[in-house]
């Protein structure tokens, strides 16, 4: 039955997820006819428009067409008919990752990009008959929208949209087909300056130019001592220098010796320092370079955009935190683990030699930056992975001092071979094999856990078996938000009380990151892509499970159960391990809600670390902020504060409103507040990857108002005074029908078509610059809706 509901489920995922591609034809490498005296330059005068009008689409792996204009070396190579993204494909895709798997404009040719600068041709005069990025820009220049109207219903928005991705030969019939589909798609374009400046630049020859970004003295200081410590040539120095770059390939690292500094990523090269950089190719960090390989940092030039931006620091109290939790207690290793799939599908044995203490509490150290890497990932989109997961939930960890895996050797030695993850066997005939192999040695480490700490804690655990932050890391409570096909995570526990809580252990956050991150490949096939998905699907419910072994174990098996309610009672039944309601627990309950006992008594415990209190949504009775609050604010947080605790049941409009929705709230004379509205959709269960909008209880939605930014794609923008918050909440606490709910969006909505629309987009962005300036990037626009 098992592997029959797998395979319908292998065949259902490809048939939702298909799409066509194919490869553009090759097109000769040309240089563009370039003006002698060039009067408009790419960095000054050119980028800047595409960090304002393109950048919030075309950018990452969900760039549409692979067109990344976030630097000059994507507008360069230029774009793709291939999709990043293609739940059919039998086979791995040639990665196209750009600065990694091709590094000359010839190469990307030769992986079927076209141009979108120029075409072949001679004169001047043609030269913007002959640039494909120009043709769409001004097809869209030639169409303006009435402002603030709605897009028409005919043209698809967000991620899902099919794009036809063009070339020079294609594009008059794409224009007679979609005339009001010029760029920037179906949103307030470009001014009469800025289309004239790209009409002259690329009149000139479309000309770019390497980015003047360049490493500080304290930058370039801290990379030459960073360099040298991650390729010392003693086997343990080479063994953790690997364990270390596999778990900060993906992040924006800067140096803390530098007050304003730029960003880095971390690279494998052939060469090492002091040779100019060549990185290694490989689908994964992971992956067998073939040879020697030198750790080293190169300076990120493209433009920051928030959903790729995972900020890491780098300094010399963390060089010494290294030294401490690698090197300061004996071990060793004889030989170096190689690169075989054996070794990536388990880290635990491939990295066995390091402590596995060490491991954990590194870990721990940087917490909110590993889930900020797995509920992001290299991805940029994943509805299907987001699918298994709640819409909001808190996370907490386990104490490093008492967790089974990383302090009992024996009982290590026995689980470290049945948590190794799926997804290193593409082949989609192995694919429910694969699948039930790993499945079945999750559920049977799953018992052994169990029984391991049930000998161990036969009294059961207490608030002392999780981990405190060390009473100063904030990184110990985490708030987790999917929005749809993505999601945020954010410090402290945000929010009303959530349907579920994790609690994660060593292995569980180890796997959680090699499964999402390290592991994944974009480009693999449809085999490789559920395996992984399915497996997140477990990784859910372990976390879960490993949260109510902290519940009397009367009251654990009916909070289960309501989790897995409609067709998840059958997944309760075939795929997952059984729960342990018999260990009991040393929290003492003296109610009949154990759930929300366990959230008092885990503030009261984690106070030192829990941050301010959340003032939005868990104070009814208001007054509950600062003394040194602002009028304004205290009034906007009392009015905002309304909506809190609230389900679709008590206000309709919840379930009509979007993932996430920013309000833009101004000040006469102040700076700007900024609060999100994040949409908690409920859910009869979350164990499947398809037929979401069957499992849907929009009577049970909940909404969660959070101060600030939050997430990457917002979905849709308010803009109003702050006299006028009390009177929006009002209207939205009014809203019956969805045509109530569009009166309120055309008296205070950012549509797409509004004039000023970048200006009110962009300060989201700005909002950052101000408040977290490390943290700040572009938003991403791919999923705003057309309300």
């Amino acid at each position: 039955m098992g592997r029959i509901t797998t395979a319908i489920a292998v065949i259902g995922t490809a048939a939702l997820l298909f799409a066509c591609s194919r490869a553009a034809t090759l097109q000769e490498v040309v240089s563009p006819p370039a003006a002698a005296v060039q009067t408009v330059h790419y960095r000054t005068d050119v980028q800047p428009i595409f960090e304002q009008k393109c950048a919030a689409c075309h950018s990452c792996n969900d760039a549409p067409c692979q067109l990344k204009l976030t630097s000059w070396q994507g507008v360069e190579r230029g774009a793709s008919k291939i999709p990043v993204y293609d739940g059919t494909r039998d086979k791995d895709q040639a990665p196209t990752r750009l600065g990694i798997d091709a590094l000359r404009t010839s190469d990307w040719r030769q992986m079927g990009f076209f141009s979108a600068q120029y075409a072949p041709l001679d004169d001047k005069a043609t030269a913007t008959q002959s640039s494909l990025l120009y043709k769409m820009i001004a097809l869209g220049h030639a169409n303006p929208w009435t402002p603030n109207a709605k897009i028409p219903d005919d043209i698809e928005l967000g991620r899902e949209r099919p794009n036809e991705c063009p070339t020079m030969d294609e594009f008059k019939g794409y224009s007679k087909d979609r005339p009001l589909q010029g760029m920037p798609l179906a949103v307030t374009g470009l001014t009469d300056k800025e289309f004239q400046t790209l009409k002259t630049w690329t009149e000139e020859g479309s000309v770019v130019e390497p980015s003047l970004l360049m490493p500080s003295a304290a930058e370039s200081k801290a990379i030459r001592q960073w360099e040298e410590y991650l390729n010392r040539p003693g086997v343990r120095e080479q063994l953790v220098a690997r364990y270390l770059f596999e778990h900060l390939f993906l992040a924006h690292i800067h140096f803390l010796e530098e007050d304003r500094p730029h960003f880095f990523e971390l690279v494998r090269s052939r060469t090492p320092s002091g040779q100019d950089l060549v990185p290694v190719s490989t689908p994964t960090p992971n992956g067998d370079a073939g040879g020697p390989v030198f750790y080293r940092f190169r300076l990120i030039t493209d433009t920051i955009v928030e959903k790729t931006h995972i900020t890491y620091a780098l300094g010399e109290q963390k060089r010494r935190r290294y030294d401490e939790l690698f090197f300061g207690t004996p071990w060793t290793v004889d030989t170096l683990p190689g690169y075989t799939d054996t070794d990536r599908a388990n880290a635990f044995a491939t990295f066995a030699a390091i402590p596995a203490k060490a491991r954990y509490q590194f870990m721990l150290d940087n917490a909110e930056y590993f889930v900020r890497t797995f509920i992001r990932g290299p991805v940029c989109a994943g509805q299907i992975a987001t699918d298994v997961i709640r819409d909001q939930f808190w996370v907490s960890f386990e104490n490093p001092d008492t967790e089974r895996y990383v302090n009992d050797a024996t009982y290590r030695q026995k689980a470290t071979p049945l948590i190794g993850v799926p997804g290193q066997d593409s082949d989609l005939i192995g694919t429910v094999e694969q699948w039930e192999h790993y499945r079945d040695q999750r559920n049977h480490y799953i018992a052994l856990r169990q029984a391991e700490y049930a000998r161990d804690q036969p009294s059961g655990p207490s608030f002392d078996d999780l981990w405190d932050g060390d009473g100063t890391n904030r990184d110990a409570l985490l708030t987790i938000f999917r929005h749809h096909d993505n999601a945020a995570v954010r410090h402290g526990l945000i929010g009303t009380l959530p349907e579920t809580l994790w609690v994660m252990d060593y292995p569980l956050l180890e796997r959680s990151y090699y499964q999402l991150v390290v592991n994944f490949n974009v480009f693999g096939s449809v085999s490789h892509q559920l395996q992984t998905r399915l497996y997140f699907d477990l990784i859910r419910n372990e976390g879960e499970y490993n949260f109510l072994r902290f519940l009397p174990g009367p009251a654990r098996e009916k909070l289960r159960k309501s989790w897995y309610r409609g067709g998840g009672k059958l997944k309760l039944f075939m795929t997952y391990a059984e729960a342990d309601d018999k260990t009991p627990t040393r929290i003492v309950y003296r109610t009949k809600d154990p759930k929300a006992e366990f959230a008092d008594q885990l503030f009261e415990h984690m106070k030192k670390v829990m941050g301010s209190e959340d003032v939005l949504n868990r104070c009814p009775q208001g007054g509950c902020e600062p003394a040194s609050t602002s009028r304004e604010v205290r009034q906007t947080l009392a009015e905002l504060g309304r909506l809190a605790g609230k389900t679709g049941d008590d206000l309709p409009v919840i379930p009509l409103l979007p993932e996430l929705v920013y309000l833009r709230v101004t000040v006469p004379g102040k700076d700007t507040l900024l609060y999100a509205l994040v949409h908690n959709r409920a859910h009869k269960n979350v164990a499947f990857l398809l037929g979401e909008e069957g499992r849907l209880e929009p009577g049970r939605d909940t909404v969660t108002v959070v101060q600030g930014t939050i997430g990457s794609y917002p979905n849709f923008l308010f803009d109003l005074p702050q006299v006028e918050v009390g009177a929006f909440v009002d209207a939205l606490s009014s809203v019956k029908t969805p045509a109530d709910f569009e009166r309120v969006v055309e008296r205070w909505g950012v549509r797409r078509t509004r004039p000023d629309f970048w200006t009110v987009f962009h300060d989201l962005t700005r909002y950052l610059e101000r408040t977290d300036p490390t943290e700040a990037g572009l938003f991403d626009m791919n999923r705003y809706v057309n309300l």
